[in-house]
């Protein structure tokens, strides 16, 4: 595998963030002209492996409407929680193959490059606003980020403003807080007054089964790997020193120390514990992302989830100077990529199809409105997700978005090994060394295993 060599950025309303990729030539595309849409699809069909179980019904639906409009077969398969890249070894195995898949980024696509259309002269590539959204090396486009997203620290206003009208409560209101000494002092007393406020915590219960522990060994990992990288002006690195590793500490022992559950029984916990706990008003807070709308939002029929103007988020604090400077953490690792050994009809019959999504009323409407997504297409609708504008927010008040430098994380088993060990420091059975030497030790080795 060659060393890594070519700078890709990627971001959101003028977060830009860096990850570099490692490259080789693509090859055995179909008949094309420049237009890159000229192949006769008559026959062709389309298989989505999907990445996001949250949006199954969705995508569903949309392959439905897209066959009913043109009659071509649309078959989206959803790969469990946590298993997207098994899944999707399974299935580049058999006889029909994906023709649509995704990967995280540059280090992901470096394990499929070799499966990946080139994508220069298609629809879909003409579309995207910028190629601050591509992945891309001398010419040849091999991916293309199809949703921007934003996570950080979800919150129940109306929880939270109950809270700040206690005569407990040390910080007044959610504007005061911008750093983690803040937002510990309100996790902390809200947990110490949680029976009067009628909560079982105040963060929701985080989780470390498949379904959940992305969210930590992943997402909250990516706050010292940002700092780090931000400190040196680097995208990747083959050693990381994991010279925040503290600060990764303290915002996890203030999640399980305050949290819905005891922190030994976060092994068993699942995502949609999590989810539940915040929804039905059981939790203050919750870290998870824009995509988590669908699922918190209010339901008529049941009675539950929060209504929009319920809803807010912060940025993740870890006690970093200037972090009151800080937003949330914005970026994309869901790349489209077209698998250039399907036949010719199927390859055109996929780039039909994505190109619809992101350009037909139906689709982009799908995208918006349903999925509640960012497109970084030309034809893209504003999101009526609130979470969205609360992040664009952010960014009109001059804060600086994080970047997701998790994309350079050097491989699943870092991330695992990186899990193990926060879930038994957390029960108890492990030491916080053991999750330093998982981060640190873990990176070094399998950068080395992944550029040999």
């Amino acid at each position: 595998m060659k060393k890594l060599s070519k700078i890709v950025a990627f971001g959101m309303a003028g977060c830009m963030m860096a990850s570099a990729f490692a490259g080789c030539s693509g090859g055995n595309q179909p008949a094309s002209d420049a237009e890159g849409s000229k192949t006769d699809a008559k026959g062709g069909k389309v298989y989505y492996l999907n990445f996001k179980p949250e949006q199954d019904e969705k995508w569903q639906n949309l392959a439905k409407a897209y066959t009913e409009e043109t009659g071509v077969k649309v078959e989206v398969v959803t790969a469990a929680e946590g298993t997207y890249e098994q899944t999707l070894t399974s299935e580049m195995d058999k006889k029909d193959a994906p023709t649509l898949f995704q990967v995280n980024g540059p280090v992901g696509l470096a394990n499929w490059k070799d499966y990946c259309y080139n994508l220069a002269d298609s629809d879909l590539y003409k579309q995207v606003k910028s190629d601050d959204f591509v992945l891309k090396e001398d010419g040849e486009v091999y991916g293309v980020a199809y949703v921007i997203e934003t996570y950080g620290i979800i919150y129940n206003k109306t929880l939270l403003d109950k809270y700040f009208a206690s005569d407990f409560a040390t910080v007044k209101s959610a504007a005061e807080i911008n750093s983690f000494d803040k937002l510990k002092t309100v996790a902390t007393e809200i947990q110490a007054n949680k029976d009067a406020l009628g909560v079982d915590g105040a963060f929701t219960s985080a989780g470390m089964d498949a379904s959940s522990d992305w969210r930590f060994k992943t997402h909250l990992a990516n706050m010292p790997i940002y700092y780090e990288y931000k400190d040196k002006g680097i995208s990747s690195t083959e050693a990381i020193e994991g010279k925040y590793l503290d600060n990764y500490k303290q915002i996890w022992d203030l999640y399980i120390d305050n949290a819905t559950c005891d922190k030994t029984a976060l092994a068993s916990k699942t995502g949609t514990d999590a989810e539940t706990e915040f929804k039905t008003g059981k939790a203050v807070f919750y870290q998870n992302g824009t995509w988590a709308y669908d699922a918190c939002k209010y339901n008529g029929e049941t009675g539950e989830g929060l209504k929009d103007e319920e809803l807010g988020m912060l940025p993740i604090y870890i006690g970093v100077e200037g972090e009151k400077n800080q937003g949330l953490c914005t970026g994309s690792e869901n790349y489209w990529c077209i698998n250039k050994n399907a036949s010719e009809e199927d390859i055109q019959a996929t780039l039909d199809f994505v190109s619809w999504c992101v350009t037909s009323d139906k689709g982009t409407t799908a995208l918006a409105d349903d999925m509640g997504f960012v497109i970084p297409f030309q034809k893209a609708k504003a999101a009526s997700n609130p979470l969205v504008a609360i992040a664009d927010q952010y960014v009109s008040e001059g804060k600086t978005s994080v970047s997701w430098n998790f994309s350079s994380i050097p491989s699943e088993t870092w991330k695992n090994g990186v899990g193990t060990a926060l879930t038994q420091y957390a029960a108890g059975t492990g030491s916080w060394d053991s999750v330093v030497t998982a981060f640190v030790d873990g990176w070094k080795t399998e950068y080395a295993a992944a550029h040999q």
